[in-house]
């Protein structure tokens, strides 16, 4: 097997490996590193595959879970892939992770059993109360790529669930954030049958997410993801936040990236130190 999430080491010490000429990226590089350090002791390394900015998110959401989000517990959610593809036919196009010549009526099946193992997953990781049993059962999760993978699936399908409804709310004239504009301006997405089949699809096969569907996995979670964009330092993008104008209630988890294609994620809060 391999570490999905490999374990913890000392920011500084990680950056000093990763930076070590005279260049300005390097110098600006370090520069990122440093602030980060500010508030975060160590960082651990997320495995770069075009699932990463998913993994990292995931990993960070269960590590600090300590209840099932509202979402997760409603009745209908384990039904969400019935209920759509009721609706939308064209979901039938939705591209499942490497199993080719699969009937029609078995990806409703399929997405069920994703949707019901993130709801068991999360459930069961949220109620250890010793954060180092926490962080034991999120390793281990990591480590197990089947079910890694179909956590996955499920996430992808909540964002394609989340685009179909803003795309709606937008087209009843309700109010939909600014970012789902930005979402369905893009040539290839001008709509969510377009999203899924020319990104979601995508997304771990040939392609990571761009950053307006950082947007979408924010509000299909319903977490603020805090991205501490390091070639951005001196900024006023340094730290980023998806979305920007989060609610209130949101539980945030903060991920790090050199280039916005790659996360890998900060622990160990540094307590505040004390005027």
């Amino acid at each position: 097997y391999k570490l999905s999430v490999a374990p913890e080491m000392d920011i500084m010490e990680y950056c000093r490996k990763e930076w070590r000429g005279n260049t300005p990226v390097a110098k600006r590089m370090r520069k990122g590193y440093e602030a980060v350090a500010q508030k975060f002791a160590s960082i651990r390394r997320v495995r770069g595959d075009n699932y990463c900015a998913l993994r990292a998110t995931l990993f960070q959401a269960l590590s600090q879970a300590t209840q099932l989000p509202s979402w997760l517990q409603s009745e209908d959610f384990t039904m969400l892939s019935e209920n759509l593809l009721s609706k939308y036919d064209w979901i039938k196009q939705w591209q499942l992770k490497q199993k080719l010549g699969r009937k029609m009526g078995e990806i409703s099946e399929e997405i069920k059993e994703y949707l019901i193992l993130l709801r068991k997953k999360w459930k069961s990781i949220s109620e250890i109360k010793g954060p180092i049993e926490k962080q034991q059962a999120c390793d281990k999760l990591f480590k197990n790529e089947e079910e890694e993978y179909s956590l996955y699936e499920a996430l992808k399908f909540l964002m394609l669930n989340t685009a179909i409804e803003l795309y709606n709310d937008d087209k009843n004239g309700r109010r939909v954030p600014v970012f789902s504009w930005l979402l369905f301006a893009r040539d290839t997405s001008s709509n969510p049958c377009q999203l899924m089949h020319n990104h979601l699809n995508h997304i771990g096969h040939s392609g990571g997410l761009e950053q307006v569907e950082m947007f979408l996995l924010a509000y299909a979670l319903q977490y603020t993801i805090q991205v501490y964009r390091l070639y951005k330092y001196s900024t006023d993008e340094f730290i980023t936040l998806y979305p920007n104008d989060p609610e209130e209630d949101w539980p945030v988890v903060t991920l790090i990236t050199e280039d916005d294609r790659h996360y890998n994620i900060p622990v160990r809060m540094c307590q505040e130190t004390m005027l």
